[in-house]
């Protein structure tokens, strides 16, 4: 079992913050191959911390490739600010998207009891513009993300019936924007139903569309079949933001979703906790909360789920498809036994390799003796995976706290995935290429785990093709794209790919 952990190895770790309370929250490569970070700050200018603006603000940290601060920015006014998304933008600069209670400082344009709020930075954290968006109750966003059109995309919750929001259901509702590249609404909508509806992510999908992840504990409206106090809810919009299905999905417990995204299949893989044992959809369970991951296929069905934990508290937070076709994710675990080997304290990172079907290939517990909470993984371009949260310990895998919580960065290598055979030229048919394309490698091999990135790096579609066959990518935009096709046997293949 050793080996499982060893194949997951530090490369470098950073606490990042000053004497009081600081909470990275996501975490992104950029195209110079360092890294964007953004999470919450209640530290008055020392440390690492400068421009705090009073209360809590959004801290923005530019890392270079090693982890060393390049810039770094405090955003917000005289209350208090919490970022939930941020990401690079094809102008090399930056969206980020999170909640204010302010109406000073970086903040205009609030409508009361805390707002949408969602800001565009440049290469070097200077705002470009910000919107405060919402209604006279709370409005809270969780995701963006920039759209093919060079728009945005952003999902959360609201409670209000004014201002921006219209078409409330009742109590909370998942609220979801599309804005222009200049950051006006060019439509809105409101999902759920009496009950408490929450959207926590969101991405656009290969057709145009976008995929949703989120809680429900309604059962009417644009809601059926819930199983119990609080289900995973995953929704299918098209382009223009209208349902074309959506799941409630769990057990008798509280099951709440975190984070989804497109599978190579076309299908979805969405992650977060379950509270409900073995009952409903749910089974395997450990005791307590488990992470809980769930496959479904392109029209929302499931194909497998896993429960992954032990006998305490076990929450999952972050998942990424790899290029072998399988899994990586990143949650948070109090558990020493069941799937959990040796946790390094009172609560540690967890992360874990699964197969492509949720099977645990390799884990590793990442942490100290105090408490870590894990809230992003993403994969790097080296095959390994980059993760962020906070940490109040300074000892076991943790250096350098400077007090209280910190932003923990990790860097972690996957001696399986990292040590792949070299690249090798992908050949691509047509070149430039209007609505599909067809891929040809050297060697005769049945199975290929093929990967559509833009310029910047950002997966826009994965897929597994089985003794050839042709990719569709009529719903790409125009422009140059960047194509990777890993074989069974881990030879991977790259080539650029012109859309006209």
């Amino acid at each position: 079992m050793a080996s499982l952990s060893a194949q997951l190895s530090i490369e470098w770790q950073k606490s990042l913050g000053g004497t009081s309370t600081d909470a990275a929250y996501y975490i992104q490569q950029t195209n110079d191959g360092g890294y964007i970070v953004a999470g919450f700050s209640l530290t008055n200018n020392n440390g690492d911390v400068t421009g705090n603006h009073g209360g809590g603000d959004i801290w923005v940290v530019k890392l270079n490739e090693l982890g060393n601060i390049q810039w770094q920015k405090s955003l917000g006014g005289s209350s208090t600010e919490v970022p939930r998304s941020i990401q690079q933008t094809s102008d090399g600069g930056y969206i980020l998207a999170g909640k204010t209670f302010s109406e000073d400082g970086d903040v205009t344009g609030n409508h009361g009891n805390g707002d949408y709020w969602v800001v565009k930075l440049n290469e070097l954290g200077t705002i470009e513009w910000q919107k405060a968006l919402g209604g006279s109750n709370v409005d809270d966003a969780k995701s963006v993300q920039q759209t093919n059109d060079g728009g945005y995309i952003v999902a959360g919750f609201s409670a209000s019936i004014d201002g921006e929001v219209s078409g409330n259901h009742g109590n909370d509702d998942a609220w979801i924007i599309k804005l222009s590249v200049t950051g006006v609404i060019e439509w809105q909508r409101s999902f759920g139903g009496s009950g408490s509806d929450r959207a926590y992510c969101i991405s656009q999908t290969i057709d145009g569309g976008y995929i949703i992840a989120g809680e429900t504990d309604s059962m009417e409206g644009d809601l059926f079949d819930n199983h119990g106090s609080g289900d995973f809810w995953v929704l299918k919009l098209n382009s223009f933001g209208e349902i074309q299905w959506q799941k409630a999905l769990g057990g008798i417990g509280i099951d709440q979703a975190l984070c989804i995204s497109q599978a190579s299949d076309g299908g979805y893989v969405v992650i977060g906790t379950t509270g409900s044992g073995n009952s409903g959809n749910v089974s395997g369970t450990h005791g307590g909360f488990d992470i809980w991951v769930v496959k479904l296929n392109p029209i929302g069905a499931i194909q497998w789920q896993k429960a992954f934990g032990g006998s305490a508290q076990d929450y999952g937070n972050s998942i990424e498809q790899t290029g072998d076709g399988g899994y990586a994710l990143v949650g948070t675990t109090q558990s020493n036994d069941g799937d959990v080997l040796n946790n390094d304290g009172l609560q540690d990172y967890w992360v874990l390799k699964l197969n492509h079907l949720g099977e645990i290939q390799r884990q590793k517990t990442l942490g100290g003796t105090n408490i870590e909470w894990a809230y992003c993984l993403q994969k790097t371009n080296d095959g390994g995976f980059i993760i962020a949260g906070r940490s109040d310990s300074n000892d076991g895998d943790v250096t350098g706290n400077h007090g209280g919580d910190d932003f923990w960065v990790v860097k972690l290598r996957d001696y399986t995935l990292s040590t792949q055979s070299p690249q090798a030229p992908l050949s691509i048919f047509p070149n430039p290429a209007h609505t599909s394309i067809t891929l040809q490698i050297p060697a005769a091999e049945s199975t290929l785990h093929v990967s559509i990135n833009d310029l910047l790096g950002r997966t826009l579609s994965q897929r597994t093709l089985t003794n050839g066959g042709q990719i569709d990518i009529a719903a790409l935009p125009t422009g140059l794209y960047l194509l990777s096709a890993t074989t069974e046997a881990g030879q991977v293949y790259v080539g650029k790919l012109r859309k006209e």
